[in-house]
């Protein structure tokens, strides 16, 4: 009772210290975004979380303290982002927000991964190591997972001029895996602070290094970017005009339609003649959308006229101009930048790359007409198709290239590095922020992004947006000027055309997420080979200690080995034919219940007519005292070891691994044994005292080679049930929905339209397409396996059981977690 009592005291206390590690942490990464001298704060903010998770005895509660922190993180990171949904959707500020809390786990992932990595390594390996995962998994997640606003807690650190300088070396992502080991350092050493002075000051002097490799390269980085300028450099005065004309849906109610058109018009008209009349700009900069319709394909005969007048006024003001406006092809609409110029016309058209979701752009999986029910303001754009470099002209020759980015496309740095590798001088940046009015912290946050990206590809940029923040950014992210939130001005930066200097995130991409991606992958491979290591060394000591008395063997005649061999061969041959004939004519999927007829016939009849031949002819050996007994169904066999001469593995491992017994009287036994260990077999033979030899190194190294593919570790979902039936069925499902509803118009449009019979058979059609596509990647996988496994096993053998778990285990992540990841990717990048 008293015990049970002190348990029960001693929990509650550290449930409580939990909760009080939580809010901590929430309260100083809500004071750390704020900016300002609360930069600091980003290096010590998830400290009293990370020793929370230090507390955490199983993986299921350091998983949940990381659910309960993301939804901590968006409540004080993010409560804007929910009051500012809410007045745009019309449902109040408390039911958004709540909204916005509870799908937190799905908006800050990266929480629940990192804790859950840091947990399964520190139980295994040391605290650096551990540190050095969570980090990796952190940034792995926000790399495969990408943010809708793109948010790290790297960005955090923009306040800092000089920190912020090795972005261009990692980028945000980077600075975030650098906070997150300067944290664990400091934890380390709150952790370990009854421990003594040296070591305690062991992790404090590791992240004070850290600090100072940032400080450091931001010195020397910043003194390099402030060399002197290239006067010889064609330079263009870029005006940005920020009308501070928000709420069209309100002006249109006012106004009308062509009312509101005709005001936001001649509103920046007359800032613009003001652009060029007081400082002399070379070029004129206008927010995004702040031409509503299409340009270049007026729905009607006002919108016409609308166009020619936009083209009339650069033709009279003689230079060009870049604004916001929509696009249309025959696949519809997209927010896009268009670049006019006096007496040309359009000279090139971006479209935004990253639509918002569920406002601006549906994606076709998910789009349906209850979702229009549901989120009836869901707009019907799509994505660009990517980077585009356009040069801006002055009427006197002189011209700079530009990358544009619309609203999102600056929260990524894809569209910054494409622009860069094409070539670009500068970034011009387009935002509608009118919805921030409200909520300037919301206007703070995607300046700090997007000047990012002007770190990350040395690029200066000109930002313009609706009512604020409009700004000048330089190469270094400094904001050399900017416009406040409401404020109705003309902004004009220099910008010359001077190629940048060359940066690793121009050169790798966004590398960071990436590598931290394969860490974990080789981490994982690692343990898995030192485990095994392990294991084999135990073996080595006594080769009969995990040795069976009893084998499983197939005793085959020659022909019994041919045929069941012919049978594997042709379903081998069908299933190769069967791919060849998807690849060239309809592309890797299976598209007709013929090919399936085809699969049956030419792969599953061969394979089950050679299990059935193996079934057939299955026996048990066992060595019971100087005998080797080959017990089958109907019949006993009993051969003296004394007379087993030659031990010889099959060559050519058809249909498996197997062997020939050579006997004494110099003919060789008339039956095979087609074994999984027949090197295990070999010992007991050996251990029971026949003269068993191998004639040859070779043999001997495929019979350890079959062995230690016979006792590698397979777990469950290694079977071919779990592999080619039950785990195709789920990108199957996902692909079969998303074809519904781009055919027939909905997730079930086949079913309605031609009955469950065309509506099962499709799915079918889509559930062998992925199994076999599966059994074809699975194939594809075994030969860089068995291949890399057969070469240790001839120069290393005793780390060729470590060897092949670890090859294993990597097939395994690339099949079970590989190709979900292909699939999400491909969906995405697919809209």
């Amino acid at each position: 009772m008293i015990r049970d009592r002190l348990f029960e005291l001693q929990w509650r206390g550290v449930r409580w210290q939990g909760v009080a590690g939580l809010l901590a942490s929430s309260l100083l990464l809500a004071i750390y975004v704020r900016g300002g001298l609360a930069w600091g704060l980003g290096f010590v903010a998830l400290v009293p979380w990370l020793l929370v998770l230090d507390s955490a005895r199983t993986p299921a509660r350091a998983a949940l303290a990381g659910a309960v922190m993301s939804l901590a993180f968006v409540a004080a990171v993010f409560g804007w982002f929910g009051v500012a949904i809410g007045a745009f959707i019309g449902i109040g500020a408390v039911p958004a927000t709540l909204m916005l809390i509870a799908l937190a786990p799905l908006m800050q992932p990266q929480l629940i991964a990192f804790a859950l990595v840091r947990h399964l390594v520190g139980s295994r390996h040391g605290p650096v190591l551990r540190a050095l995962a969570g980090a990796c998994a952190w940034v792995a997640c926000e790399w495969l997972v990408p943010k809708l606003l793109g948010d790290t807690i790297g960005h955090g650190l923009f306040p800092s001029a000089i920190l912020r300088q090795v972005a261009d070396v990692g980028g945000a992502a980077g600075i975030t895996f650098l906070l997150l080991l300067v944290n664990e350092a400091v934890a380390a050493a709150i952790s370990r602070r009854r421990d003594g002075a040296r070591v305690l000051l062991r992790p404090l002097a590791l992240g004070a290094a850290i600090i100072a490799g940032m400080a450091g390269y931001g010195v020397v980085r910043s003194s390099q970017l402030r060399a002197p300028p290239d006067n010889d450099a064609p330079t263009l005065r870029i005006a940005m005009v920020q009308a501070s004309i928000t709420d069209y849906e309100r002006l249109r109610r006012e106004m009308g339609a062509y009312g509101v058109v005709r005001h936001v018009l001649d509103t920046h008209y007359a800032l613009s003649w003001s652009a060029l009349r007081d400082h002399g700009a070379d070029v004129l900069l206008w927010s995004e959308t702040v031409y509503p319709t299409t340009f270049g394909s007026p729905r009607s005969e006002d919108g016409a006229a609308l166009d020619r007048e936009i083209q009339g006024f650069v033709d009279a003001a003689g230079v060009p101009l870049v604004f916001g406006t929509y696009d249309r092809d025959a696949d519809g609409e997209y927010n896009a930048a268009v670049f006019l110029e006096p007496g040309g016309g359009v000279l090139g058209t971006y479209r935004k790359t990253h639509p918002f979701p569920l406002t601006e752009y549906v994606p076709g999986w998910l789009d349906g007409p209850w979702l229009r029910r549901l989120l009836p303001w869901a707009g019907t754009w799509r994505p660009g198709n990517g980077a585009r470099v356009i040069p801006l002209r002055s009427a006197d020759g002189r011209q700079v290239n530009v990358v544009p980015l619309i609203c999102l496309d600056d929260v990524r740095p894809d569209l910054a590095i494409g622009g860069a590798r094409l070539e670009a001088q500068a970034i011009v940046g387009m935002s509608n922020d009118s919805w921030f009015t409200a909520h300037p912290i919301g206007a703070r946050l995607h300046l700090a992004v997007a000047a990012f990206r002007s770190i990350e590809t040395r690029l200066p940029q000109v930002r313009v947006t609706t009512n604020g923040l409009s700004a000048i950014i330089d190469d270094t992210g400094d904001v050399l000027a900017n416009v406040a939130t409401g404020d109705q001005a003309v902004l004009t930066a220099f910008v010359s055309a001077r190629n940048p200097p060359a940066t690793l995130m121009v050169r790798w991409g966004d590398w960071v997420g990436r590598a931290g991606g394969l860490f974990l992958m080789a981490l994982a491979a690692l343990t898995g080979w030192r485990a095994l290591q392990a294991r084999s060394g135990h073996r080595a000591d006594d080769p009969l200690a995990d040795g069976p008395i009893a084998f499983d063997v197939v005793v085959m005649t020659p022909a019994a080995r041919a045929v069941v061999a012919a049978m594997r061969l042709c379903a081998g041959a069908g299933l190769l034919w069967l791919a060849m004939d998807m690849w060239l004519r309809v592309g890797l999927q299976v598209q007709s219940l013929s090919q399936l007829r085809l699969f049956v016939v030419a792969v599953m009849a061969p394979v089950a007519i050679a299990w059935a031949i193996e079934h057939a002819l299955k026996a048990q050996a066992r060595v019971e005292g100087a005998t080797l007994v080959l017990d089958q169904r109907r019949q006993r066999i009993e051969i003296p070891v004394t007379s087993i001469d030659g031990f010889r593995p099959w060559r050519l491992a058809l249909p498996g691994t197997g062997v020939d017994l050579q006997l004494t009287s110099g003919r060789r036994w008339p039956h095979g044994l087609a074994m999984a260990r027949p090197q295990a077999l070999w010992r007991a033979l050996t251990a029971a005292g026949a003269p068993v030899r191998a004639e040859r190194r070779f043999d001997t190294v495929l019979a350890e080679f079959a062995e230690a593919r016979s006792v590698a570790a397979k777990p469950r979902f290694d079977r071919g049930l779990v592999k080619f039936v039950l785990f195709p069925l789920l990108p199957a499902l996902v692909a079969f929905r998303l074809h519904q509803v781009i055919a027939f118009g909905g997730p079930f449009g086949e079913y309605v339209t031609y009955g469950p019979v065309a509506y099962f058979t499709g799915l079918l059609i889509w559930w062998a397409s992925w199994s076999i596509g599966l059994m074809l990647f699975a194939a594809a996988l075994r030969i860089p396996i068995e291949g890399g496994s057969l070469l240790v096993q001839m120069l290393r053998p005793r780390v060729a059981p470590a060897a092949r778990d670890a090859l294993e285990w990597l097939g395994r992540l690339a099949f079970y977690i590989g190709v979900p990841a292909w699939l999400a990717l491909q969906l995405l990048s697919s809209g």
